[in-house]
Parts: structure tokens; C-alpha cells; sequence
């Protein structure tokens, strides 16, 4: 398949749902919606995957893949090797969709390769891959508040008030994903990069 893997970061099961650290997942979900595609999970790929087109059928249409790893964050990388080999393609048509305690909530930052920032799903593929070369979608989450440590912040739900502009934002980084692929990274840093 010639097209993108769209892998968002989270952590699987219900206990997780809701946390900053999972909103890889609730891009990919409606991304998953858009497309008109379901998640399965095929036999050996510990990982959630989804397939669809993107844009109106035709030759101009994108093939999109979208993952959701059914291992803990830190495990990720061996579910995007393994799913990134199954659909042949290599990792600068990989795109990672994941929070970002630097960024403050309501922003969206895309960019291609890069360090890992402390996140233990990027340091996972990383070390899976051999490299840091594939595209970042990064949604804000901001910095904890107070003294709390930043594992107990990205591990709790979000505010009421988040919550409120929540909806928006995943939206708006699943435009960004649709933009990278449609027209690439430039366009859509002019785009989304605020």
C-alpha cells in the first residue's frame, strides 16, 4: 500500500480513556469517523488498525491506515515496526499524533523528526525504528499544575474546562493530519503552527 500509517498515542482500555496521555487516540478516532473506517484488530499486530481513503475516490484519493497500539505507551514501537511493515511503508510516511506538555492546550504543532521530549510512546518507536524520522502531529496539554509531577498530570482526565474546548482541538489535529497528507508539511506548519 502506498499511502500514510496515522498512529495515535495512548494507552489502551477504559481506566485510560479520558487521560491527557490518550488523546492520540481520540484524533484517531475521528479521523477513523471522517474516513468511514472501523478498528480492528488483526491477528499478531497488538495494535487496533483501521483503513480507509482519504478524500473523494479517484486517483487523487490518499490511502490512510490508522493505529491505535493495544500495549502501554512505553511498548508502542514494536506495534507501529510491525504494522508499518505490514502495510510496506517506511517510516517518513509515518505520522504520530501525541500530547505535548510544552505546548499550551488549544495549540498544535506539526513537524517532521526531532527528540523525544521525555515521551515515553516517541522514545518507544524511536528505539523500534532505529530513528526519529516521521512526522509529529503534538497537542498541547500544557504543563501541571502546582508541584504535580507531570506522569500524575498526563495520566488524569482532563478538567471540566478543558473538556469544554476539548472537542475543537482533536478536530482541528485531525485537520492537521488530513493537511500533512494532502499538502504537505510546509502548508500545513503555515497552517496549524500558531
Amino acid at each position: 500500500m502506498s499511502g500514510w500509517l496515522v498512529v495515535g498515542l495512548g494507552n489502551p482500555g477504559p481506566t485510560y480513556a479520558g487521560h491527557r496521555h490518550n488523546v492520540g487516540f481520540l484524533v484517531a478516532d475521528v479521523l477513523a469517523a471522517r474516513i468511514g473506517a472501523r478498528f480492528s484488530a488483526p491477528k499478531g499486530m497488538r495494535a487496533e488498525v483501521a483503513e480507509g481513503r482519504l478524500g473523494p475516490i479517484g486517483p487523487d484519493s490518499v490511502k490512510l491506515a490508522l493505529m491505535k497500539s493495544r500495549t502501554y505507551m512505553n511498548e508502542t514501537g514494536g506495534p507501529v515496526s510491525k504494522v508499518l511493515s505490514y502495510f510496506s511503508l517506511a517510516p517518513d510516511h509515518l505520522i504520530a499524533i501525541h500530547d505535548e506538555l510544552d505546548i499550551d492546550p488549544g495549540q498544535i504543532r506539526v513537524k517532521f523528526g526531532g527528540g523525544d521530549n521525555g515521551h515515553n510512546g516517541l522514545k518507544s518507536i524511536r528505539r523500534s525504528l532505529g530513528g526519529g524520522d516521521y512526522f509529529r502531529v503534538r497537542v498541547g496539554v500544557g504543563r501541571p499544575p502546582g508541584r504535580q509531577e507531570p506522569a500524575d498530570f498526563l495520566l488524569s482526565n482532563f478538567s471540566v474546562a478543558e473538556k469544554a474546548d476539548l472537542g475543537v482541538e482533536i478536530q482541528r489535529a485531525a485537520d492537521a493530519v488530513e493537511s500533512l497528507v494532502t499538502v504537505g508539511l510546509d502548508r500545513t506548519q503555515s497552517a496549524f503552527n500558531s
